[in-house]
């Protein structure tokens, strides 16, 4: 069975920590998309997300941080030139590809050396991240090959029964995904263009290839 609760409410959010604490998956907005979330360091959790959605386990999935500073939990290598990029975007519907640390489980990276993450720009977002005390592992609240949803209400009809707990936090603010580019390679490549133009990023990467 599947509680929907009110984003709003302390007790909800308490639930949904202990939850994560637990190795359970929990669905909740962001400010793109509702996203299914579980702590990014327990591998028995992040498998979960992958069974949940139906996710093939080649698909990597993003890791949500609470502030710039906490990048190095989970990327090392970063680029100087990424600095001002990150500060311009984040919090925000950027999501930047880097070197991952060797303590993030390959789970999370579907065996790639790299890590997708970002900082979203959504207070029920961020207050699990710090709730938890440790970065989220996030995909969009959907199964996989459907429609990701807005609403809590479209969670529950995908996903409904197969997750303890969905906050609702109402209609996401963007409804479309976050955009991604690699700055693993060199130069950086735009791998999905989403809620932020590539122009807007070639201000910062004027080599940024893809668009």
């Amino acid at each position: 069975m599947t509680q929907i609760l009110p984003a709003t409410s302390r007790k909800a959010i308490k639930l949904a920590r202990r939850l994560l604490r637990e190795g359970e998956a929990v669905a909740f907005p962001t400010d793109t998309l509702y996203g299914v979330g579980v702590n990014a360091f327990e591998r028995f959790a992040v498998r979960q997300i992958f069974t949940v959605k139906g996710r093939p386990a080649d698909k990597a999935i993003p890791v949500f941080i609470y502030q710039i500073d906490d990048l190095n939990l989970i990327a090392r290598d970063v680029p100087n030139r990424a600095w001002p990029l990150l500060q311009k975007f984040w919090p925000g519907a950027l999501t930047v590809v880097l070197p991952k640390v060797a303590a993030l489980p390959s789970d999370v990276t579907a065996g790639q050396d790299t890590v997708a993450a970002r900082i979203p720009d959504h207070p029920v977002s961020l207050d699990l991240v710090i709730q938890v005390g440790r970065p989220l592992a996030v995909t969009s609240a959907n199964l996989s090959g459907q429609a990701a949803p807005t609403t809590a209400q479209g969670v529950a009809q995908q996903l409904g029964g197969r997750i303890p707990l969905i906050l609702d936090g109402g209609l996401t603010a963007v409804g479309q995904p976050s955009t991604i580019i690699d700055l693993s390679v060199t130069p950086p490549r735009l791998l999905r263009q989403g809620a932020i133009d590539f122009a807007a990023l070639q201000e910062f990467l004027p080599d940024l290839e893809g668009g």
